[in-house]
């Protein structure tokens, strides 16, 4: 009896996956709960278990593939491969995967992923008729450029993108195409505080004024403006694979030393891809903040479906004006960038200045 394994709903809004990396081979003998394959989705990657013991029969799925939600990934079988007429009943199942993205397998099939596949169609090549030169016999964007006519060489070394890069493209591309987003910028005097508490300050500064301007704390969805009633602010943290955004949960009832010791995990995670789906999902707003690198003044992406995102900008010395004297102040910029089709651009200001007026001690 031979059990075929889907891919699951591993995130909200989940609705495909791409396979990182297998940790088992066509073959093997696994255990139920015996690492199994390792699932790049919501921007961190989920080694999942064996959901039954037996011998991998068959793998479906190559690693770089991209499926949607129930998928058969691999086949386990109890005594070994798949009989024939089984395994030729599995790779023909029309609901497995949409024939835009089927990866299908055998001699007399095609091996390619959903971008080559794209790519073909785009250039009206018959990747039937294509000769493939990739690992495992997969159809390669060469052999598919180079079957629509010669296409013109191409310079510098060139590699799929994959994993977090990939997700992080597609998510700041909607943020782009979909959102009417707007910035607003005001100074901020940072000398009162203590920098190494930088980010768990500004997270209990959004919070309180969150609740000020709710509208800022909110996601679309369909014709209606949902208003939320928790405070789980996302921090963008920089990592060697791209940008992730792990979720402080509860930042109106924590206190800043819960909160730092928070965000020094989270970060310590995400940096390290130790972060647990659950890390990932459901954030109401987001703060921002490249330390060193973060320039003068950005505009940061908002991430959907929320409706704002806060930025802290580089915070440096310089001479300012206090009381007709000049004077040697720690400055920065805070920015807020908004979703202007449900945030007026005085709400967002009035937020940002509440922010503002925390992060001074007045």
């Amino acid at each position: 009896m031979a059990y075929e394994f889907k891919l699951p709903d591993l995130g909200e809004g989940l609705t495909e996956g791409e396979i990182a990396r297998w940790l088992v081979q066509e073959g093997q003998e696994v255990a139920e709960d015996d690492p199994l394959v390792e699932i790049q989705t919501d921007k961190t990657t989920v080694e999942v278990p064996s959901p039954a013991a037996g011998v991998i029969a068959r793998i479906l799925v190559p690693e770089g593939g991209v499926v949607p939600v129930g998928t058969v990934l691999v086949v386990i079988g109890a005594d070994g491969p798949a009989p024939a007429a089984e395994q030729q009943q599995l790779e023909h199942k029309p609901e497995s995967t949409p024939a835009s993205n089927r990866l299908l397998l055998g001699a007399e099939q095609v091996r390619a992923t959903p971008l080559v596949r794209r790519l073909a169609q785009e250039l009206g090549v018959d990747l039937a008729q294509v000769a493939p030169t990739g690992p495992q016999g997969r159809v390669t964007e060469d052999d598919v450029r180079a079957a629509a006519g010669g296409a013109p060489e191409q310079e510098g070394r060139r590699e799929p993108i994959r994993g977090i890069r990939r997700l992080m493209a597609e998510n700041m591309a909607r943020s782009h195409a979909e959102i009417p987003a707007v910035t607003w910028v005001e100074e901020c005097d940072f000398t009162a505080l203590d920098l190494d508490w930088l980010v768990p300050a500004v997270l209990k500064a959004c919070a309180e004024a969150l609740k000020e301007y709710p509208e800022l704390n909110a996601r679309i969805e369909g014709h209606e403006l949902v208003y939320l009633d928790r405070y789980d602010i996302g921090i963008a943290v920089a990592t060697d694979d791209g940008l992730v955004v792990p979720v402080m949960r509860g930042c109106d009832s924590r206190s800043l030393d819960e909160l730092g010791a928070e965000v020094a995990r989270l970060a310590e995670a995400a940096r390290s891809g130790t972060l647990e789906p659950e890390e990932l999902r459901g954030g109401t707003f987001t703060i921002t903040s490249a330390g060193k690198f973060a320039g003068l003044v950005v505009t940061p992406l908002i991430n959907p479906p929320q409706v704002a995102i806060l930025g802290v900008h580089r915070i440096v010395e310089r001479p300012v004006v206090r009381g007709g004297a000049v004077t040697i102040r720690r400055m920065g910029n805070v920015s807020v960038t908004f979703d202007h089709r449900v945030i007026y651009g005085k709400r967002a200001a009035e937020f940002g200045l509440a922010v503002i007026r925390r992060l001074e001690g007045s």
